[in-house]
């Protein structure tokens, strides 16, 4: 049975001596870490206590050291609670001093150098503060430490030996720190200096929860994400193993950046790397990915990452959902289409010669990771073709969206980084909020299947076309915009205004909204063959999303199948 150390309650007084706080700061941390607190980590040598303080004295806030407030508390030394009560119980009672010093208000706590290995420490921290790691080398630390007796950790044999298997075990945790800062023998002043400069560069990512009774998950958005991708897994997946899905292309351009920052915390990978393009959402590229995983000897407790677009999105998440009936799954989705849209929600699936995405399974990711940067690689025409996903959720149920979108649509397609970040955390939400309501389509009337809005037309186009990127998905979408924004108006459902906006605002950031900007000669007939092949068919009648105006979406089974032959007639098709 674990025993509680008797830390009492003290250590939450900032007035107390030994807490500088300065008069008049000599600078202030930025507005955005307002009311947080930071917490330095590292190793025993690292100079936490000496930097901290310091740092506390120039930013006029407490300093606290973690273990100070221990001794303090139980009325002994490290060395002597180490000695009664062994590591385990001292880490218990660690944690929750820990915990009730970051409750008392913003402050710079420099913690023990095992601190940190705790994960409900580390939550803690995560929730109300910013880490720093303060990392050294192993010859730097020996110089600081090998001579101090108070160190219960060193006083068990060689401290060089000791220190090399404490970095060994430790610096891949330490690296799920927010930021980590290089010290060696320079004065204080310059490392604190290096810590300051770096807290005012941090920028946290945004995290948006998707809030589902099963399987809750965070979807995390920012620039650079690929080199902290281990740190930001690890706390959600329950293996530091897993196996990397993603195409020849995205590996050639992603996949070292996303190898080194899961190595940085310690995540074995492997990888298994498939053609691009959808042509491998098939049954045949399926196998192969099964079976390379199994190859890989995965366990129940590996896994599977998928880096890429949605193609491998779908593909990599339905091999995760059969292998061994279920494995962990991370979504790392590397176009704006999948970032905005199908990493997010849980569906995968692949193709057959019937329709798109005909075999698949519900299958949520612990974790979407969306790279900004990764947007960089991408060329104009898939910029576009993703950005229909966001024009698409205003056109479903959020007006002040698409009122957004014609303000900075242009702005997204010209490659504007920050824009593109607010598009992908406004269109994500959207998407949570519906996924939340009704995660696994249930609810055919006004649930998730309103997501299909313009998939019907859309899909069939590319049945038609041809999964060999003549059409992007999005193109379809774009196109099934309008086509269900002209059927709803020749329905008398919508104002032929609302229709002719969305067709403008297509056109106004190079999307094609129209069946004639494909230049080439499609059939009505077949089309509609295609979408009653499509799995929204009920009771064979064909399900369309239209809509009573911008924002207002809705599902309707009881279309004629005739007014969309006419429509399709009307835009060029022949019969």
């Amino acid at each position: 049975m674990t025993r509680n150390i008797a830390l009492g309650r003290s250590g939450l007084n900032p007035a107390r001596a030994g807490s500088p706080r300065a008069e008049s700061a000599v600078r202030r941390l930025p507005p955005r870490l307002a009311g947080r607190s930071i917490v330095l980590v590292g190793l025993m040598g690292a100079g936490k206590t000496s930097i901290g303080r310091r740092m506390a004295a120039s930013l006029g806030l407490p300093f606290r050291d973690s273990d100070a407030e221990i001794e303090l508390a139980a009325g002994c030394s490290i060395a002597e609670l180490f000695s009664r009560y062994g590591e385990r119980d001292f880490r218990d009672g660690e944690r929750r001093v820990i915990r009730r010093l970051l409750g008392g208000g913003p402050l710079v706590l420099a913690t023990g150098g095992g601190a940190f290995m705790d994960a409900q420490t580390r939550a803690a921290v995560r929730e109300g503060a910013v880490s720093v790691w303060l990392r050294c080398r192993l010859p730097t630390l020996l110089r600081r430490v090998a001579a101090r007796s108070h160190r219960p950790l060193l006083n068990a044999g060689d401290p060089a030996e000791i220190l090399g298997r404490l970095m060994e075990q430790r610096h891949p945790i330490y690296a799920e720190a927010n930021i980590t800062v290089d010290c060696g023998d320079e004065p204080l002043e310059y490392t604190m200096g290096k810590v300051l400069q770096a807290l005012d560069e941090w920028r946290e990512p945004r995290r948006l929860p998707v809030a589902l009774s099963a399987a809750p998950y965070e979807v995390v958005i920012g620039d650079g994400l690929l080199a902290r991708a281990g740190a930001l897994m690890a706390p959600v997946i329950p293996q530091r193993r897993a196996v990397v899905v993603t195409d020849e292309n995205v590996a050639a351009l992603h996949l070292p950046a996303l190898l080194d920052g899961l190595a940085q915390t310690g995540i074995a990978a492997q990888q298994i790397v498939v053609p691009p393009g959808e042509a491998s959402k098939s049954m045949a590229s399926y196998g192969r990915v099964v079976d390379g995983l199994l190859d890989a000897g995965v366990e129940r407790r590996t896994t599977v990452i998928a880096l890429g677009g949605g193609v491998i999105g779908d593909l990599a998440g339905f091999a995760a959902a059969t292998t061994l009936r279920g494995l962990p799954f991370v979504q790392v989705p590397t176009t704006l289409l999948a970032q905005v849209d199908s990493s997010v929600g849980g569906k995968t699936g692949i193709n057959t010669a019937h329709g798109k995405n005909l075999v698949g399974a519900f299958h949520q990711p612990r974790l979407v990771l969306a790279d900004t940067g990764t947007l960089g690689t991408l060329n104009g025409r898939e910029l576009r073709a993703g950005y229909a996903e966001v024009v698409k959720a205003g056109l479903i149920g959020d007006a002040e969206l698409f009122e957004w979108c014609e303000e900075h649509g242009p702005a997204l397609a010209r490659g504007d980084r920050d824009v593109q970040a607010e598009a992908i955390l406004r269109a994500c939400a959207f998407k949570a909020a519906v996924v939340g309501d009704d995660e696994r389509e249930e609810r055919p009337a006004d649930g998730r299947a309103l997501l299909n809005l313009g998939h019907t037309f859309g899909h069939a186009l590319e049945a038609e076309v041809g999964y060999g990127g003549a059409l992007l998905h999005g193109e379809g979408v774009a196109i099934g915009l309008g086509l269900a924004f002209r059927l709803s108006a020749r329905l008398g459902l919508c104002a032929p205004d609302d229709a002719a906006r969305v067709e403008a605002h297509l056109a106004a950031v190079g999307l094609p909204g129209e069946i004639s900007m494909l230049n080439r000669r499609f059939s009505a007939g077949r089309l509609v063959a295609h979408m009653r092949r499509d799995k929204k068919m009920r009771d064979g009648a064909l399900h369309f999303v239209l809509a009573r105006g911008i924002g207002r979406a809705f599902t309707s089974s009881d279309v004629p199948a005739g007014v969309v032959t006419d429509l399709l007639r009307a835009e060029g098709c022949e019969a």
